[in-house]
């Protein structure tokens, strides 16, 4: 894998010494020389395993969103089973909690109030009539007491009946739900990270390119982060030529050029995207009108009509001019 990136970096060094060597930072025809540059994006998957499927072939055009490679995953899905069950468990805590007490115990702190009415219902007469024979005399002090805190004993028993039912239709603490719902968020950012895993174990072209180079083999081991397919977007070639000095004052960013490369028929529109602020070549000497005439300066433009770029290839040589 490490000569195929260094056969890809190879390629400007080559183009600038053919070009040095045939004189390439003289103007030719009113032009200037240079080459066609491609700007690989390298496609690599952030977690490392076995390349299971390589979806591409060198040389072959993929549409935007194409499957690539696959990694293999089984680690990354079996995580995701995990805490999906994990977020399931703690969604049914969380549900349970939030409900209170189960019908049939509510169904029974239910009766236990109505009986508790009842007998304060009956302990409630049996003081009426206790106070009316209190006053003749008939009942005495210490039977109508009893009569008396026997009814006081049912009316608390029905408050405290009756809080309990209110508490038990409540469910858990605030504090209890707080808990539970902190952990089944825990557990539901936990199955994201699950399936991002699973999603990054394949990868797809970000953008309409050729498929300029595979990295790795089917069955290999790749590393986190190491690129597995690099992919050349027409949009990313571009032409780098190089300037006289007594000539880079002419040139702007943003100025219309025009790229004659073999093989074509007509030359291509393209625009000045970059100039270099540093001279390519300097010679070893001190500056002076003599050599003055050996500084080079580079300047790269992008082709306005990437479509017109799709058979270009790195490494071509091209004739730049102005446009008129």
């Amino acid at each position: 894998m490490n000569d195929r990136i260094r056969r890809h970096a190879a390629i400007p060094a080559l183009a600038v010494s053919l070009l040095l060597a045939s004189g390439c930072a003289k103007r030719e025809a009113g032009g200037y020389q240079g080459y066609l540059e491609g700007e690989f994006v390298y496609v690599a998957a952030p977690l490392g395993g076995q390349l299971e499927k390589l979806a591409v072939t060198r040389g072959a055009r993929v549409e935007a969103g194409a499957p690539l490679f696959t990694l293999e995953q089984s680690s990354e899905l079996s995580a995701l089973r995990e805490t999906a069950e994990r977020l399931r468990q703690s969604q049914a805590r969380l549900a349970d909690l939030r409900k209170g007490l189960r019908p049939t115990e509510l169904a029974a702190l239910e009766a236990r109030l109505a009986q508790a009415r009842a007998a304060t219902e009956l302990s409630a007469r049996e003081l009426e009539r206790a106070t009316q024979l209190h006053r003749t005399t008939v009942l005495s002090d210490d039977g109508f007491d009893r009569v008396r805190l026997n009814h006081e004993a049912n009316t608390k028993l029905v408050a405290e009946v009756s809080a309990q039912l209110a508490t038990a239709q409540l469910g858990g603490r605030a504090d209890v739900i707080a808990a539970a719902e902190a952990d089944a968020a825990a557990a539901q950012a936990a199955l994201d990270r699950a399936g991002w895993g699973v999603a990054q174990k394949s990868r797809s072209a970000p953008a309409a390119a050729l498929v300029y180079d595979t990295l790795f083999r089917e069955g290999e081991f790749v590393a986190a982060g190491q690129p597995v397919v690099s992919l050349l977007p027409p949009e990313n070639i571009k032409v780098r030529f190089f300037v006289p000095e007594a000539g880079l004052a002419a040139l702007k960013a943003g100025a219309a050029v025009q790229v004659t490369v073999t093989g074509l028929a007509a030359p291509l529109n393209a625009r000045i995207s970059y100039l270099s602020p540093k001279p390519e070549y300097t010679p070893p000497v001190l500056y002076n009108r003599e050599n003055r005439s050996k500084l080079v300066f580079m300047v790269e433009a992008v082709f306005t009509d990437a479509a017109a770029a799709r058979d270009l290839h790195p490494g071509q040589p091209a004739d730049v001019t102005l446009a008129k």
